[in-house]
């Protein structure tokens, strides 16, 4: 009987067909992405626009902030730059933890909260302040005058508290996170202190601003660590983003 025949083989490539070959393969595969050089942690909501108007100024494609999406991750490679989209509360905590490089955000939750951090450019963006406001009839009652403590309705607990004792006056303060113009309508307290902008809201509801505690606007903030180690690069953004 005739053996069977094994299978052949199958002829052996040339070495410079492999090596071709090897070199698409390579020439294929993705570059590594590019680590961005700034990370950049910015507030979402309405003040958004007005940041990527201010940031075209540093080479930033506006479409990349503006995108309507919910991306919260966004790189720019024109720019370098690499942005967070928080909420505003938490954006200091994500520069000071290192997360980000630098951000932006009100001065009055610095004001609030103890940071470790800089605060090395005034964006004069989202101008309005802080007041103590209430109804017409109690704008010139003083804690010390009433024989019991000035009942004060906020979600600013510290920076109310700080503005009274400076006065040696002592109150006795109600968080409230929302609608804080019904406190003193509805008895809740006898003042509140707030951010105001146009003063529309206090008005529509029967409250006038008492006094002024503080202005507030947004600032950059910047992690201690990444000023010193990225300080030309945030130099370089401060430059772009300052009003001239």
């Amino acid at each position: 009987m005739a053996k069977a025949r094994g299978k052949k083989k199958a002829p052996a490539k040339p070495k410079a067909l492999a090596k071709a070959q090897r070199r698409v393969v390579r020439a294929a595969a993705p570059p590594p992405p590019v680590p961005p050089e700034l990370v950049v942690a910015i507030p979402k909501g309405r003040v958004l626009k007005t940041l990527a108007q201010r940031f075209a100024r540093a080479g930033v494609d506006p479409a990349v902030l503006l995108a309507d999406d919910r991306t919260l991750v966004r790189d720019d490679p024109r720019s370098g730059l690499r942005f967070l989209l928080l909420k505003p509360d938490d954006v200091p905590t994500y520069v000071e933890y290192g997360s980000a490089d630098v951000g932006v955000v009100g001065r009055d939750i610095l004001l609030e909260r103890e940071y470790d951090l800089y605060a090395p450019l005034d964006l004069g963006l989202g101008k309005c302040r802080l007041v103590v406001a209430g109804k017409p009839e109690d704008k010139h009652r003083s804690a010390r005058a009433s024989a019991t403590p000035l009942r004060v309705a906020t979600k600013f607990a510290t920076l109310a508290r700080r503005h009274y004792l400076s006065r040696g006056e002592q109150v006795d303060i109600v968080y409230v996170q929302g609608s804080v113009e019904l406190a003193p309508i509805l008895g809740l307290s006898d003042v509140i202190v707030d951010l105001v902008e146009s003063g529309e809201t206090l008005r529509q509801n029967g409250l006038i601003e008492h006094e002024t505690i503080c202005e507030i606007s947004s600032v950059i903030i910047a992690n201690r660590v990444a000023l010193k180690l990225k300080r030309e690069r945030i130099a370089r953004l401060l430059e772009a983003l300052a009003l001239h």
